[in-house]
């Protein structure tokens, strides 16, 4: 069975026998996790094994493990900085902020990999205009070549490890004020003040970045529906002029910056798969989850789940041979040093 456009959640910390129903349906290719999913480095083991039996190829398991107030799973975990630290570290020294970099992205994917978890949602390429919250620490810095240098060595990181970096929130989420976890953000600028926003994402493009996560905001300058449900985003600007040929996430489609656009679920993940997306997630909604399993009509796209297909993780060990690896306390060692770092507000940025 190939996988399908849809990414769901579990309410808890094994499959119950309704759930193994749901990883059954044709639609689903993924499963994403959360805190809730989580007791002990043990228990992620089994249950990320229990998923990736139910089907072949397996599902693809996922979580947001960015690090700072983003990290899914902590007990048992190296405890991850938030990506302003290391803007901060390259701030003070480019070499060591780039070294940071991928030593975090390699550290993050490693210990999830140890695990069975196929890929995080991240790094964060946002740039810190300052005014978002939602996105605040999130973001590595507020310049644009900064930004692409430091998401290339963490994307590089995460790749030594065995792990396909996510990059978000295509085309940018810093230059808002609105949470697109609650409401539907509109981005009024021109799309020619936008080009710092981009160049971060043609930096990692021309280094083989595997997947986007494209965001539930409005920038009226190119269409009038969310990047998520937007062609000319996707297909135009991302795999047009960009030149993207890897995965194409939207953001959950249960946030309320997508329920507050054009329609029921079934109706949005119809437009966001018509605009060029890959795959689906919607999270904490069964409701819609079970309308989409039920309503949701595409035709299968072989290269779309060809695409798919190479999310999955690879070269994973065992915990206990990750920590024997000088690269583990060589990764330790640095996180130890700079998170001694007193300041994490960059130059120049507001509020965070």
């Amino acid at each position: 069975m190939s996988l399908g456009p849809l990414m769901i959640d579990l309410q808890g910390t094994t499959i119950t026998a309704e759930e193994r129903e749901l990883l059954h349906h044709p639609l689903v290719g993924g499963v994403i996790l959360f805190t809730r999913n989580y007791v002990d480095p043990e228990q992620l083991t089994a249950l990320v094994a229990a998923i990736h039996a139910e089907r072949s190829p397996p599902l693809i398991v996922a979580v947001d493990q960015e690090g700072g107030r983003v990290q899914r799973f902590i007990p048992g975990f190296s405890r991850l900085p938030p990506a302003r630290l290391i803007g901060h570290a390259f701030d003070q020294d480019a070499k060591g902020g780039l070294e940071l970099a991928r030593r975090t992205g390699w550290l993050m994917a490693a210990e999830l990999r140890s695990h069975g978890v196929d890929i995080s949602f991240a790094p964060v390429v946002d740039l810190d205009y300052g005014v978002n919250e939602a996105i605040g620490s999130r973001a590595l810095h507020k310049r644009c070549e900064v930004v692409g240098q430091l998401a290339v060595a963490y994307m590089h990181g995460m790749r030594d490890a065995g792990m396909a970096a996510t990059a978000k929130h295509f085309p940018g989420h810093g230059a808002v004020t609105a949470d697109s976890h609650h409401v539907l953000p509109v981005d009024r600028r021109e799309l020619v003040d936008m080009a710092d926003d981009l160049s971060p994402y043609r930096r990692l493009i021309a280094n083989g970045l595997p997947s986007v996560m494209v965001a539930h905001i409005v920038f009226p300058a190119l269409d009038a529906a969310p990047a998520s449900l937007s062609s000319g985003w996707i297909r135009d600007v991302l795999r047009g002029e960009l030149r993207f040929q890897g995965v194409v996430f939207a953001d959950d489609l249960s946030m309320g910056g997508a329920a507050a656009a054009y329609g029921d679920v079934v109706t949005r993940a119809q437009k966001a798969l018509a605009a060029g997306c890959d795959m689906l997630p919607v999270c904490n909604n069964r409701a819609s989850v079970v309308a989409l399993l039920d309503g949701l009509k595409v035709e299968p796209e072989p290269a779309s789940r060809l695409r798919l297909v190479r999310l999955h993780g690879r070269d994973g060990m065992s915990r206990q041979a990750l920590q024997s690896l000088p690269e583990w306390t060589h990764s330790q060692e640095l996180l130890t040093r700079y998170a001694t770092t007193p300041a994490l507000k960059l130059e120049g940025a507001g509020k965070p």
